[in-house]
């Protein structure tokens, strides 16, 4: 029986200062796990948008992508869940009365406001899509807005109250600090992602693994079995079944090594 694997991305598969490195060795293992019959997963809460080509190149079966609210598997959609329009825009306009600065993300795009507080968060994030030739033109304005979930950054005449309360109804609020906000259609997550694709594609939850490196890995993580963290990822060591070398010590390969994936 074959067995898949799930990868995160930053800090598991490329380092996440700005060298942005992917170990040769990382290259190797997952080739030859493939070779060996087994199936390779990207699990992140990016979107499919911002998937880059140099981690795609590294070869991979499918991608879960979104915390879940999309998956693709041997180049067909599996499965895609784009909030209704409607409710988009309300969420948008609810979003300006929290004075909020808000990023929506979509499957094929982000879209932005510009009415929204310019903070430093924002504009590093956009500077890095920049540099990597990611278009930025989406606004809430354009007919085709919509997206399948979205980030805030918070400043100190943000609303929490009223957007915890009325975005806490539908959606999973996740802190991930420095006054940063991921929020993710409730019911979905990296977790439910892994649950469609093995029942979807008949592999056993005996056969799963997950690698990741922080917490936001955790549903991803906790859904398996076999789970590891990356060597200097302290914080989830108490979650996983096993704890690998680091990124850059060849921890991807030692990591399939020891589950005999490779």
């Amino acid at each position: 029986m074959r067995s898949v694997i799930f990868f995160d991305i930053d800090g598991t598969l490329v380092t996440e200062d700005a060298r942005a490195i992917i170990p040769q060795s990382t290259r190797e293992a997952i080739e030859l796990t493939r070779k060996k019959g087994n199936l390779t997963f990207i699990n992140s809460g990016r979107t499919a948008f911002n998937i880059n080509d140099r981690v795609k190149e590294l070869g991979f079966d499918g991608y879960i992508c979104g915390c879940g609210t999309y998956i693709e598997y041997d180049g067909e959609v599996m499965f895609s869940r784009t909030i209704p329009q409607d409710q988009c825009r309300s969420i948008a306009e609810l979003m300006r009365k929290c004075n909020v600065t808000p990023v929506y993300e979509h499957s094929e795009g982000y879209f932005f406001d510009d009415s929204a507080v310019m903070t430093d968060g924002l504009k590093e994030f956009m500077d890095v899509f920049v540099d990597s030739g990611i278009d930025i033109s989406g606004r809430v304005e354009d007919e085709d807005f919509g997206f399948d979930k979205f980030v805030i950054w918070v400043n100190p005449q943000s609303d929490m109250e009223l957007f915890n309360r009325e975005i806490g109804k539908n959606f999973s609020i996740i802190d991930r600090g420095s006054g940063f906000y991921e929020n993710v259609p409730l019911g979905y997550s990296k977790a439910t992602g892994i649950d469609m694709v093995l029942k979807r594609l008949g592999i056993p939850m005996e056969n799963a693994y997950a690698i990741g490196d922080s917490m936001n890995d955790l549903p991803m993580l906790e859904a398996v079995p076999n789970s590891i963290a990356m060597g200097g990822a302290e914080k989830i060591y108490p979650y996983v079944s096993y704890i690998t070398s680091a990124i850059e010590e060849d921890g991807i390969k030692n990591a399939l090594l020891h589950f005999n994936l490779i």
